[in-house]
């Protein structure tokens, strides 16, 4: 079924529960309802905490529906560009409720990036916040099909129309719009080595399959409370909120992740579930260990689950984990954002003794590893990790070449090398791409190459990731300079201070890049020279 449908079964149900909860611990403390917030003169004073019932939530995403086919959107592609907030998923399910394709954007997209994004996504208007105004007035001149651009907060720029008081005309009952399965739903973004996204396309079947996955993984119930922290625009922060959808439960969004942030949070909405990228997790735990915190001080005794995606886990942190929260289950999942997320390969909370490992084929999903031919390799024997189920994208839109190079007969060719022990669990052993994922970020060397080739006294230039025992892996950059000429790692990362924080190398090494016979750099001999040793090798003998 559409998943609109559970939105609009949970606000028949459970109307009058919260289902979100918004929480800004940099703004003072004060808690509002929805109702109360849209009826302030100065919500921006007003927004430590917001919460929204399920009926709430369901007439917003109605008003914003109305609006959308009122503008003459319905069956548009329109983007959101929100940090996480109360609006964003009303927004969202608005989007679907029209008949129209969401479009989620990385809120660290440069002004180029979302311009090529939206471009690529065909997008008719695009729903944005206080933090991207001046990423989108550099190029909203330059992106003549947007002809809607749609703020959310105070003091909205003159090129934009304010949200709150277009959705506030709006009748919130259902649009007449009949959506089925089969109706194509949203647009997320990728990248493969090249660093340039590819707009992922995905049905409503393959949302409402990535939700009973969820569920079915972890158990919700509907007196769990789920965390969320990571960013909605990426495909598991919005899937594992999905089991929240599909048990209708309470979700919370923390609007920040330093550590006494995120156990004040558990503590207070009595959280359940909380999903955490490594780094954050090592953080709690350094943090407890300083005496920062003291567990004494809350209420964690409903804690139940905690778990790690987006990036390999190593198994010394989940040790860790344990003997500091020894009542904690513990789960990862590996997904990508053509199979919606995570959860096509699921290690399950029975399965511990196995950390390291992504695990089996989740619910409804099956797997497989194959050789450069496509054939199932020989248990234990190293293959590209495949996918298939409900959950598979329907193509990379307006890329054909790209679709039939991973899509074989509902195959999903994942790109990442894997092998599978004598128990059948897969371990992932290295990327066939060269992505780069630091905290659970995705990084593309390519584009950092690109940029540091531009220094004049840069010859050649590869980057690469290396082991970090809090981030998981780090970008390093391996220079050589051209003949005569002198620089040092500060001159480099001064050089470097253009690029967005995230996308600056850790580390610099100067060295000669090695090339083939082609011309192709030979990453993986740089990696054997710097890493010794794969990255997923370094964690399990960790």
């Amino acid at each position: 079924m559409p998943i609109t449908e559970l939105l609009e079964r949970n606000a028949a149900l459970y109307g009058d529960e919260v289902a979100l909860v918004e929480i800004n611990p940099e703004l003072r403390e004060k808690r509002v309802t929805w109702r109360e917030y849209e009826l302030v003169e100065n919500p921006a004073a007003e927004r430590y905490r917001r919460e929204m019932t399920w009926r709430e939530f369901d007439e917003h995403a109605n008003r914003f529906a109305n609006l959308i086919i009122e503008r003459g959107l319905q069956g548009a592609k329109i983007a959101i560009l929100l940090m996480n907030c109360l609006e964003w998923l009303p927004v969202y399910f608005g989007i679907l409720k029209a008949g129209s394709i969401a479009v989620p954007l990385n809120f660290r997209y440069t002004a180029d990036e979302i311009k090529y994004c939206v471009e690529l996504a065909d997008c008719d208007a695009i729903v944005f916040g206080t933090e991207f105004i001046g990423r989108l007035e550099s190029i909203c001149e330059h992106t003549p099909r947007i002809k809607d651009y749609i703020f959310v907060g105070e003091g909205c720029p003159g090129f934009a129309e304010p949200y709150a008081p277009l959705v506030k005309e709006m009748p919130a009952t259902k649009p007449d719009v009949k959506l089925t399965d089969e109706d194509f739903a949203a647009i997320y973004f990728s990248s493969g080595t090249t660093g340039f996204p590819k707009a992922i396309l995905h049905k409503h079947a393959s949302l409402s399959h990535s939700a009973a996955v969820e569920q079915n993984h972890h158990g919700q119930q509907r007196d769990d409370c789920f965390l969320c922290i990571p960013p909605l625009y990426h495909t598991g922060a919005k899937m594992h909120w999905f089991g929240s959808l599909y048990s209708g439960s309470k979700a919370v969004l923390l609007r920040g992740i330093k550590p006494e942030w995120i156990i004040k949070a558990v503590s207070e909405e009595h959280a359940t579930i909380v999903w955490l990228l490594v780094p954050w997790a090592q953080d709690i735990l350094d943090a407890i260990d300083r005496g920062e915190i003291d567990l004494k001080n809350y209420e964690l005794s409903q804690w139940r689950l905690m778990h790690i995606g987006a990036q390999p886990v190593p198994p010394s942190l989940i040790r860790r984990w344990k003997s500091v929260f020894p009542n904690h289950q513990y789960d990862t999942n590996y997904g990508l954002s053509e199979s919606i997320g995570p959860g096509c390969v699921h290690l399950g909370v029975e399965n511990i003794h196995k950390v390291g490992a992504i695990g089996k084929a989740g619910y409804g999903w099956q797997i497989k590893i194959v050789d450069e031919r496509g054939e199932p390799v020989k248990q234990g024997d190293v293959g590209e990790l495949c996918v298939k189920g409900a959950g598979v994208m329907t193509c990379y839109y307006k890329d054909e070449d790209a679709t039939n190079a991973v899509l074989r007969d509902g195959w999903l060719f994942t790109g990442d090398m894997a092998r599978e022990d004598e128990d059948g669990f897969v371990f992932l052993v290295d990327r066939k791409k060269d992505v780069i994922i630091t905290g659970g970020e995705n990084l593309y060397p390519v584009q950092i190459e690109d940029f540091l080739r531009a220094n004049n006294k840069i010859k050649d230039v590869a980057v690469i990731g290396l082991p970090d025992k809090r981030l998981g892996e780090i970008a390093a950059a391996i220079i050589e300079l051209k003949p005569g000429e002198t620089a040092d790692e500060e001159e480099i990362n001064a050089f470097c201070a253009e690029l967005p924080r995230y996308k600056r190398p850790r580390k610099v090494i100067f060295d000669k890049v090695p090339r083939n016979p082609t011309g192709k750099i030979e990453k993986p001999r740089l990696r054997e020279k710097y890493c010794g040793e794969s990255l997923v090798e370094a964690q399990i003998r960790s």
